[in-house]
């Protein structure tokens, strides 16, 4: 191994180790014993700073590029030093890849990808034993772990590749080293990092410059172009489609249905037909592909039709609902098979809030492996976890039961389940659900999650993540990073949030009241937690719970004594000095410093100063820099006191989400990440790179005609012109959406278009003109979401986005999802 990636062993303490498994996140760690970590560097994170908490966990063998982060105490392992440690990765993978002869598609694109290989494999699955890429990893780190998936009892890769920017595609051409490529379309993705479309389109196609055949759409002029140019079509053959005459199948006629699309086309002279359980746009593109690439392989028709008619929808992400009696709901019940499973069980085990952990499973279908064999691998991986209960459901499983532990129980069948169980034994529990489609895993999901209204705020923790180390990728290594969770975490969630974070190894979590830290404790959270806002009757729980204060008075800081000593509290507790250094609400000012150094220094075998921070006035405004500049002079003539006076290193911290992007020489030792963590920009920078976390949805509850000169809601303050048609929604003012939105201020956004509010916003409802819009009762509404952001409904407030966020109430249901 050490010779294939490039590298020598500066350390080599176990001879004759078998590797079958390759690690670059600490946390998915399953088999110690047969494990390589990779120790990554990334924008977000550096692997070296895991290699000994790994060690203790059992594995002995490392790939890194630097020795300084190495402890004294590994002194039993092997350790290949690289040059570069994503380079090494996959050149172990490419070497792994030329050892196997099996037929290998390549799949690339903007959009589909993913899609298109799932369904690929639905299609294909019955008879062949397939390999392919789990959920999307298709960058520079996920192909080489998905090609390393490849053994002998594979016949078929499929495996996605994504670019970001130039010159990426010829490392994963060179790992897959494809037969048949499937070019499924061209966006607008990562725009910014090519000179045209142009550069971007021949990228994609350097993936396959050697391959037999390219699958595509001629209906996209902008790849067929390219690949005219590129002289592609004189080394390769091509199996084009297009709605026009003149490709190898031609799509005569698209009829869409209620629930289905019958397709006709034309191939070798003959009339063929699908029928598709779909009728987006999308899922037909990506159906033809599908179509494309079986009558390539010389399938015939009637199988394919067959086989298309089954396809069943590809999961593209995993659901946290709030469940009867105070449970926590993963819904993954779309598919299932084991390197999905194993990924919603790492999902599973982050939900903190609950001690117990159930999984309801059904059978794994298509998975190339004998039924045995592949459930003493679903048992070993639900021992691993630490899985409390397992609930099988299905005719193979309940076959394999003997495998399982004692606390498991089994039915063959979803009815069965429903029928005999009782739901009154969940109980405070996280329960994650994993099943094929066709076990129809929605019916028990309706039986368990808690029945609210139909007001929901959708939250994308995949989006939370990728703000984060967007805002991780600013900071030096040594930076640390504070989250703040505050106010429901800007009315997006409590724990639920938390969890992520604290997975995601955030160094300090922040918090306005002591009930907010206290209830994180409550639901397992162990990261620490600055209470910003602590009050004397909170002191108690404080201690309790192992928060630490922020102290900007020496009134409090006494009382915080006071409550040290009742507690007999005898070792350091850790507080945080507030400073006001131009704000003006709390904090210690500069004439109060010699005092606060004097009680400091006779309580220093009580109380530890953890850090001293400040809060910016107008970070986010240019035309107020000269003060912030001012406040930062300020607070570092007063940390010079401070220091003096207690002589103590403590964190010094000032800069909120804002200050971190437009003032980086004052990142100090941490900073406090706030709005931007839940997508929010505040400066145009932000607003090219954040994802949208939130979208507040509802529905059409009912539908009226009203006539000229009538009027709508309370008071009367709406009055129709003519006739109108006007829907009524479940949304009101004690969910959050404010008065100061009624009488046309404010839209919600129906079918794509904006429907002004009419009339009053009631409690519990409003209603909406939908004279010009195409909609029926039962559709969807937009508050906000990605293309109507929230920051719209703030400047219709006359208001900043943080009290919109914050204002929506806990009665509207939260649903977390993982993409």
């Amino acid at each position: 191994m050490a010779s294939i990636v490039g590298g020598h062993f500066i350390m080599k303490k176990c001879d004759d180790e078998f590797i079958s498994h390759l690690l670059i996140d600490s946390r998915r760690l399953r088999e110690p014993e047969n494990t390589a970590f990779f120790a990554l560097k990334t924008e977000s994170g550096d692997g070296h700073k895991y290699i000994n908490e790994l060690f203790e966990k059992g594995v002995k063998n490392f790939v890194v590029s630097e020795t300084s982060l190495i402890p004294p105490s590994l002194n039993a392992a092997n350790i290949i030093l690289v040059e570069n440690v994503l380079s090494a990765l996959q050149k172990l993978s490419k070497y792994h890849r030329e050892h196997f002869q099996i037929p290998v598609t390549a799949i690339t694109g903007s959009n589909g990808k993913t899609i298109v290989k799932e369904w690929l494999f639905q299609l294909l699955s019955p008879c062949k034993k397939i390999v392919r890429s789990p959920k999307s990893y298709n960058s520079q780190i996920g192909v080489p772990l998905s090609v390393w998936q490849i053994n002998d009892a594979d016949q078929m890769g499929i495996f996605e590749a994504g670019i970001s920017e130039p010159n990426e595609m010829d490392v994963l051409k060179s790992i897959i080293k494809p037969d048949i490529g499937i070019f499924t379309n061209i966006g607008h993705a990562h725009d910014e990092n090519f000179l045209n479309y142009s550069q971007k389109i021949g990228e994609k196609l350097k993936l396959f410059s050697d391959i037999k055949t390219l699958i595509y759409c001629a209906d996209h002029k902008d790849i067929q172009e390219i690949i005219i140019k590129s002289g592609l079509l004189n080394k390769i053959d091509t199996f084009s489609w297009s709605r026009k005459k003149g490709e190898k199948l031609f799509v005569k006629n698209i009829l869409k249905y209620k629930r289905n699309t019958l397709i006709e086309a034309l191939y070798n002279n003959k009339v063929l037909k699908i029928n598709i359980p779909f009728t987006d746009e999308a899922s037909i593109e990506n159906a033809i592909h599908c179509w494309c690439y079986m009558l390539f392989l010389g399938y015939k028709n009637d199988v394919i039709a067959s086989r298309m008619s089954q396809l069943s929808t590809v999961a593209m992400r995993l659901e946290l609902k709030e469940g009867i009696n105070n449970c926590t709901i993963i819904n993954d019940a779309y598919n299932a098979d084991i390197n999905a499973l194993s990924i919603a069980i790492d999902l599973l085990k982050q939900q903190r809030q609950h001690t117990k952990k159930t999984l309801i499973l059904s059978d794994i279908l298509q998975s190339g492996l004998h039924e045995s064999n592949l459930y003493e691998k679903v048992a070993a991986l639900v021992s691993e976890k630490n899985i409390d209960r397992l609930i099988g459901i299905g005719k193979a499983v309940s076959r394999q039961a003997h495998l399982f532990n004692n606390n498991s129980i089994f039915f063959e069948s979803t009815a069965a389940f429903i029928q005999s169980y009782p739901f009154s034994e969940f109980n405070d529990e996280a329960i994650l659900l994993k099943g094929a489609r066709n076990f129809e895993f929605e019916k028990i999901v309706a039986f368990l999650e808690q029945k609210t209204h139909t007001t929901v705020l959708e939250i994308n923790l995949n989006a939370i993540l990728h703000n984060l180390n967007y805002y991780k990728s600013k900071l030096a290594p040594e930076t640390k990073l504070m989250a703040m969770v505050k106010a429901f975490s800007y009315g997006t969630g409590s724990f639920e949030i938390a969890n992520m974070l604290q997975f995601a190894r955030v160094d300090y979590l922040g918090v306005a009241f002591t009930d907010e830290g206290k209830a994180l404790r409550k639901a397992g959270i162990t990261l620490p937690i600055m209470v910003m806002s602590p009050d004397e009757a909170g002191f108690d729980d404080i201690i309790k719970y192992k928060l630490e204060p922020e102290i900007y008075s020496m009134r409090m800081l006494h009382m915080f004594l006071e409550a040290l000593k009742r507690h007999a509290f005898a070792s350091q507790y850790i507080i945080h000095i507030k400073l006001d250094t131009g704000m003006h609400r709390l904090g210690f000012a500069e004439e109060d410093l010699h005092e606060l150094t004097e009680q400091l220094g006779i309580s220093h075998e009580v109380i530890s100063v953890g850090s001293v921070f400040t809060h910016l006035a107008a970070s986010d405004l240019p035309q107020e820099d000269a003060f912030t500049h001012q406040q930062l002079e300020k607070y570092n003539a007063m940390c010079r006191i401070l220091e003096k006076g207690i002589k103590q290193k403590f964190i010094k911290h000032v800069l909120n989400t804002a200050g971190i992007i437009r003032f980086p020489q004052y990142h100090y030792d941490m900073v406090r990440l706030g709005l931007g963590l839940y997508g929010v920009p505040s400066t145009t920078e932000e607003e090219k790179v954040l994802e949208n976390v939130s979208t507040l949805r509802t529905n059409i509850s009912q539908i009226k005609k009203v006539k000229a000169n009538d009027t709508v809601g309370y008071k009367r303050s709406a009055k129709a012109d003519s006739e109108m048609r006007i829907a009524t929604v479940p949304v009101g003012y004690a969910d959050g959406l404010s008065r100061a939105l009624s009488n046309g201020k404010g839209k919600l956004y129906v079918n794509n278009q904006p429907a002004p509010i009419f009339g009053n916003v009631c409690m519990d409802m409003c209603m909406i003109d939908i004279s010009n819009i195409e909609a029926k009762e039962g559709d969807d509404v937009v508050v906000f979401d990605k293309k109507y952001p929230v920051t719209l409904l703030a400047k219709a407030m006359n208001t900043i986005p943080y009290e919109v966020l914050t204002a929506f109430s806990r009665r509207v249901k939260r649903v977390y999802y993982h993409e």
